[in-house]
């Protein structure tokens, strides 16, 4: 894709994702500005990225990509499906940065949720890290950490935000589930 289709693909996406994020632009504080970061970084990692996606398809490297590709999906999938089910959804919810999955009333702690506190963050940290892979170069590195580090910012904020808001029945399962990675962190 010539670098001009690049540049306009980033800039009408990066439009979009500003106008969902609008809200929480405004605050520093708010989890809704790093996952802005985040997305904004992850959306530059694919276009950097965009042309080796099916380049030398059985290396390990290559593989491992898709195994992070295929995690990601299975997470968000499976993320927003509980959530539903089982969040108990209030859009009238007016808390400052939250977008129409994350307003829930219940704290939802089964399926992944019982294994890490963030499977949607964690989908797009395996969703970044995928892309990654598929062709690693100083400027994808600097865009993985840079990724990496807003969806850390975002988790630590949005524990925050769910501390307030669900108080100490948040904090006991901080202490019963890992972040992004069951088991390990």
């Amino acid at each position: 894709m010539p670098v001009v289709t690049k540049a306009v693909v980033f800039i009408l996406t990066a439009i979009g994702i500003a106008c969902v994020s609008r809200s929480s632009l405004r605050d520093v504080q708010c989890h809704g500005f790093y996952r802005f970061l985040a997305w904004e970084t992850i959306l530059l990692l694919f276009l950097v990225n965009m042309g080796y996606w099916f380049a030398d398809p059985f290396s390990l490297r290559q593989i491992v990509s898709w195994i992070f590709l295929i995690l990601s999906l299975v997470l968000i999938i499976e993320g927003v499906r509980l959530l539903r089910q089982q969040g108990k959804l209030d859009q009238d919810r007016c808390d400052q940065g939250l977008v129409g999955i994350e307003k829930t009333t219940e704290l939802v702690t089964t399926g992944i949720y019982h294994y890490i506190r963030h499977p949607l963050y964690a989908s797009l940290l395996y969703l970044a890290w995928g892309a990654y892979l598929k062709e690693i170069s100083w400027i994808s590195t600097v865009l993985m950490v840079l990724a990496s580090a807003s969806l850390l910012a975002t988790a630590k904020a949005d524990e925050k935000e769910c501390i307030q808001y669900f108080g100490s029945e948040y904090e006991e399962y901080m202490q019963r589930t890992k972040m992004f990675i069951p088991f390990v962190f």
